[in-house]
């Protein structure tokens, strides 16, 4: 039976079939729907984890302990697990471990474009990456046996257009595989000095082994056509290159991590001219040229941003792509009623310096809100709150973070900023859910991934253990106290906590009232808010009542100085 699946649904599905026990994983786009798909199958335990450092070592322990295991991430999520990642290349595995990693050329949904290979190169882990959604089934079947096989993890990388897209896949039965017996080994286990040094000579020799295995796998193909071109690629760019370029020959990399040397050494000399077209770094490129191959990449093709079809023709054929209809511009913006809204209104109207954090709220950023001022990544906020306030003891400056992220990696930061006595202000957005990716549950919301009532971290308790005397919780609608707040905490001389507590106004379900207007003196006020309910109009401003939520938020109401917006439910 074939079904059309998401790829990511298709590594869920592969990891279903090939008797994975144990995944977890924290929320990434273009990751998330793996473990979400995951987490539908019972015979999976699947979980969020507070950080993709956790999500590693849990994969870690479950495949010491003998299970099959699989754990899921962003690109800059592998920044987080590194730490557990170069060491478990050391120990090896016991149950074949998986570590998926999405990366994303063009951004689209992350603040930098890294190359998660090089990753596998300096860990000395072997990569894979899939070409569409049947491959991504099949190389997680491929990656796990190859894992136990060769005593290593084994990372399987796609990117966003591959994670995203859909194609056919052949769905099979769940194979069981019992639990490898765990044998208690200092020597391989217990990475201290002594151990380690050891193990170091391991992960090298495992290393030639495995280049010289690459050299045969299946998963490496050559496709000879027209011999006056060849093209080295792999992943998404494969499928590209096959419609951009019908006739040229093709070596398509299964595994990109170690490289098939010979076999690409071979290929290159069966052609009049050899390119490597590969997203974002020469990866590939540069150790065929230290290898002594003839080839040609980034000499054409950019470093920057995804490689399209468009983009191949032109480069290759000279083809000028044809220029459509450009749409009209759509930034995001927050939604109507989001609880951040007013916390950033009010931190535009005193001009503080915002330290903010990556979610939902690093749209405050946008205009009309325009109040952030740095981002950088997971937790940084805290810490570079702390540090601006260091160099400047004058400094108007806050912190931003949500709960997630928060609880992420930014308690760590807290607890320096007290330890080390700042001054700064930290104020947590607590929409309880993980709001960018699609509302995933985390440890402050009570449920697990499978919807299960489970223990709640108290965020107030958390900051007070953390030893922060002054912390405030507010409703982030109620605009005269979270100013009142924020300007109180900036004058002390401690560190300051400023809970800004109320759900994701999507997370409600059912009929929401709305706001009307009357008589608009066309002042403008309203919208310096960002609502994207509200537009402006030659007669003033008007409310769609399809998109606003009311009194439920209502920062309009209280922004308008001539009472001109009023709840629609007064008409009734």
């Amino acid at each position: 039976m074939k079904k059309l699946l998401l790829t990511n649904q298709a590594i869920a599905q592969g990891a279903y079939e090939s008797g994975v026990r144990v995944v977890s994983s924290y929320p990434g786009t273009p990751s998330t729907e793996i473990t979400e798909a995951v987490a539908k199958y019972n015979e999976v335990y699947a979980e969020w984890a507070p950080n993709e450092k956790v999500a590693l070592e849990v994969g870690i322990g479950a495949s010491i302990a003998g299970a099959r295991a699989m754990v899921c991430m962003k690109h800059v999520g592998l920044n987080v697990a590194a730490d557990p990642l170069f060491t478990i290349a050391y120990s090896g595995v016991n149950g074949g471990l998986v570590i998926v990693v999405a990366d994303d050329p063009g951004m689209h949904s992350s603040q930098n474009e890294q190359d998660s290979r090089f990753y596998a190169r300096s860990a000395h882990i072997p990569m894979v990456e899939p070409a569409d959604s049947q491959e991504a089934k099949d190389y997680v079947g491929f990656a796990l046996d190859f894992s136990e096989k060769y005593d290593t993890p084994v990372i399987l990388r796609t990117t966003t257009r591959i994670a995203h897209s859909q194609s056919f896949v052949e769905i099979g039965e769940r194979q069981e595989y019992p639990l490898r017996p765990y044998v208690k080994d200092v020597s391989k286990y217990t990475m201290m000095p002594s151990s380690a040094k050891g193990r170091h000579i391991v992960v090298e020799a495992r290393e030639n082994k495995i280049k010289e295995v690459a050299e045969t796998l299946e998963i490496n193909k050559v496709i000879y056509k027209d011999k006056k071109l060849g093209v080295i690629c792999a992943g998404a760019i494969y499928q590209y290159v096959e419609e951009a370029l019908p006739h040229a020959s093709i070596y398509k990399l299964g595994m990109v991590y170690p490289l098939p040397i010979q076999s690409l050494k071979r290929f290159a000399s069966e052609v009049d001219e050899c390119i490597v077209i590969e997203e974002l770094e020469p990866f590939i490129e540069n150790q065929l040229k230290a290898n002594g191959v003839n080839v040609k990449g980034k000499d054409i093709f950019s470093l920057q941003g995804e490689i399209t079809v468009a983009t191949i023709r032109e480069k290759m054929c000279g083809e000028k792509a044809v220029k459509g209809v450009d749409a009209p511009v759509r930034p995001p913006i927050m939604c109507a009623g989001c609880p951040h809204r007013g916390v950033f209104y009010i931190l535009n109207k005193l001009r503080c310096v915002v330290n903010a954090d990556i979610g939902c709220y690093t749209l405050g950023a946008q205009a009309p809100l325009s109040s952030v001022d740095t981002v950088i990544c997971m937790g940084a906020s805290v810490g570079m709150a702390h540090g601006f306030r260091k160099a400047n003891k004058d400094a108007k400056n806050v912190a931003v973070i949500g709960d997630s992220t928060f609880i992420h990696s930014g308690i760590t930061g807290l607890i320096n900023a007290v330890y080390n006595k700042s001054a700064m202000t930290l104020i947590i957005l607590d929409n309880s859910t993980t709001g960018m990716t699609g509302h995933q549950e985390h440890p402050g919301t009570g449920k697990t991934l499978q919807g299960d009532i489970t223990s709640k971290l108290d965020l107030y308790q958390i900051c007070k253990a953390c030893g922060v005397e002054k912390i405030d919780v507010v409703d982030p609608y109620d605009l005269v106290n979270v100013e009142r707040l924020v300007k109180e905490n900036m004058a002390r001389q401690e560190v300051c906590v400023i809970i800004a507590k109320r759900e994701c106004e999507l997370l409600k379900k059912g009929a929401k009232p709305y706001c009307k207007v009357e008589d608009c003196k066309n002042c403008g006020l309203c919208l310096r808010i960002g609502c994207p309910a509200i537009a402006k109009t030659d007669k003033g401003v008007k409310i769609d009542k399809s998109l606003c939520v009311g009194v439920d938020c209502g920062l309009c109401i209280k922004v308008c100085p001539f009472n001109s917006i009023k709840d629609a439910r007064e008409d009734n």
